[in-house]
């Protein structure tokens, strides 16, 4: 069965993250007041609420499940197998990845600075800027960071994979095969 990313299954998912980054803003501003994360975790530095995040989470998520399914037709154009469950496997990835990143941040561990480094070898294998990737790695994060700050790192993290997996790695592959 190949199942398809459908308008109904994408209202659904992002009423789902409305709800959770909405009730987790609430459950912030009865305990204790909704926090502010400061950039680079410098005091000196402009900080951004996690008020933002009850808007722009919801508008990102939705645009990153637009490109989703854009892509899932396009390979259904060009007969590519784009069974929704490898989409489904990538974003779980993704998520699994920020929540560790989260956790080990949060405890004062080196590991997140390994983790972010160990991203770009892997981009060379894995085509790790796809739209599931970057939206489980900020859902991920964004329990412990708020919705802003993981964007702003995913999307970088984005662009490195993209000149990683699309220029340096073919151009490595071109050089090679001019050896052969």
């Amino acid at each position: 069965m190949n199942q398809k990313l459908t308008l109904k299954k994408r209202i659904i998912f992002t009423g789902i993250v409305i709800l959770l980054i909405w009730g987790h803003l609430a459950w912030d501003y009865f305990h204790g007041g909704v926090p502010t994360h400061r950039i680079l975790h410098r005091e000196d530095l402009p900080g951004i609420s996690n008020w933002w995040g009850g808007i722009v989470l919801p508008l990102f998520t939705w645009f990153l499940l637009y490109l989703i399914q854009k892509r899932m037709n396009e390979n259904d154009k060009s007969n590519i197998n784009s069974n929704l469950i490898h989409f489904e496997y990538r974003f779980l990835g993704a998520f699994l990845f920020g929540i560790l990143l989260s956790f080990f941040f949060t405890i004062g561990s080196d590991i997140p600075g390994y983790m972010m480094i160990a991203i770009i070898p892997l981009s060379f294998f894995i085509p790790l800027y796809r739209p599931e990737y970057l939206l489980g790695f900020v859902l991920g994060m964004t329990y412990t960071f708020g919705a802003i700050l993981p964007m702003g790192i995913g999307i970088m993290l984005t662009v490195i994979c993209i000149i990683s997996y699309k220029f340096i790695r073919y151009g490595i592959m071109y050089i090679v095969s001019k050896f052969r």
